[in-house]
């Protein structure tokens, strides 16, 4: 295969095709601690919504491995969302969503448009006035920024929820809570400093998030994470990235790319625990719902890393073109996404 077709990423060079020129260049993840404290009152509405057990890790701090993680996207396809591996592929699944995030896996698309989305919404209003519904008053126009809301007014604003606070002001928390939850969790960009009201329609009827697959759009944002950090012009990784433990800042990142490197080089078939969830003491601190059978079919619908799921590996299907996919952001036209691409 030509190098220009090999490394092409919507017509930029992907980082595979410039390791000679580029030896230690490492990413650097973008990723905010919400610091917002889940008040024991708005936890039956997290629970309710699927993001419960995302809210208990909200209270770890994970410092990503981004020299290993940058060896890991040296190997990342984005015709086909896998790490090229010296044995094979592999990739982050639903599966490893489902048992680490605890999130649902199966339900309605997550989906919408990045602005003026009010207009599509029935009976809408705009989205200011829509926003001071849900939450009882404006953010100063110094926090406001287009459609988003610095970080720092939805905490201090919702940090401390009064004692004797009625169980619609507990609703308005809950709202808040969840709002810097999904844009500082789930969905961070590389601002990494604000809450983005295209949540807004979730948010509104608390009773309904919950039927949602916020897993299956969590693990979509970071496959589109990791592709636009797999050109070379790109060095910052935002996306969920709670998948690391605590290392320290300074440690040499360009020589451990370099090892690290070397180290995927060399792996083979051998060296991978395919099946990690399959363990007893991991079976026995995961949701049980997750073990259903509802939720395993879905997860285990894809073809290119079988292994994962302990199948044995057939010839997948030829990889799509997906460049002009890749390209689609929701912001061409505000085109209301679940109309748009409904077929």
């Amino acid at each position: 295969m030509a190098g220009r077709t090999l490394y092409r990423l919507n017509g930029v060079t992907h980082i595979a095709g410039s390791i000679g020129d580029e030896p230690t260049r490492c990413i650097y993840s973008v990723r905010r601690q919400q610091n917002m404290p889940m008040h024991e009152r708005i936890i039956p509405y997290l629970e309710r919504v699927g993001l419960y057990h995302l809210a208990r890790l909200n209270s770890q701090w994970f410092w990503l491995d981004e020299p290993l993680v940058s060896a890991f996207v040296e190997r990342w396809r984005p015709e086909t969302h896998t790490f090229h591996m010296p044995f094979g592929e592999c990739t982050v699944t639903l599966q490893d969503v489902a048992f680490q995030l605890g999130l649902p896996v199966d339900g309605e698309a997550v989906s919408g448009c990045l602005g003026e989305f009010e207009k599509y919404m029935e009976g809408g209003r705009p989205a200011w006035e829509w926003f001071e519904d849900l939450f009882g008053e404006r953010p100063p126009p110094n926090k406001v920024k287009q459609m988003t809301v610095h970080f720092t007014w939805f905490h201090e604003r919702f940090r401390v929820l009064p004692p004797d606070a009625s169980e619609e002001t507990v609703r308005i928390y809950a709202r808040a809570y969840i709002m810097m939850l999904l844009s500082t969790q789930l969905f961070g960009d590389k601002s990494a400093n604000r809450v983005h009201i295209r949540w807004l329609p979730f948010v509104a009827n608390l009773d309904d998030m919950g039927r949602y697959s916020w897993g299956s759009a969590a693990l979509a944002w970071l496959y589109r994470c990791m592709c636009r950090v797999a050109n070379r012009n790109v060095t910052n990784l935002a996306g969920p990235l709670q998948w690391s433990a605590y290392l320290p800042l300074n440690d040499g990142k360009e020589q451990r790319v370099i090892r690290y490197r070397l180290a995927l080089d060399r792996l083979t078939a051998r060296d991978i625990v395919w099946e990690p969830y399959s363990a007893l003491d991991v079976l026995a601190v995961v949701h049980p719902e997750i073990l259903t059978e509802e939720h395993s079919r879905i997860w285990r619908a894809v073809d290119r890393v079988v292994p994962q799921l302990g199948g044995v590996q057939h010839i997948p299907e030829d990889a799509l073109n997906v460049d002009w996919l890749h390209a689609k952001d929701e912001r061409e036209g505000d085109r209301w996404f679940p109309h748009y691409y409904q077929v």
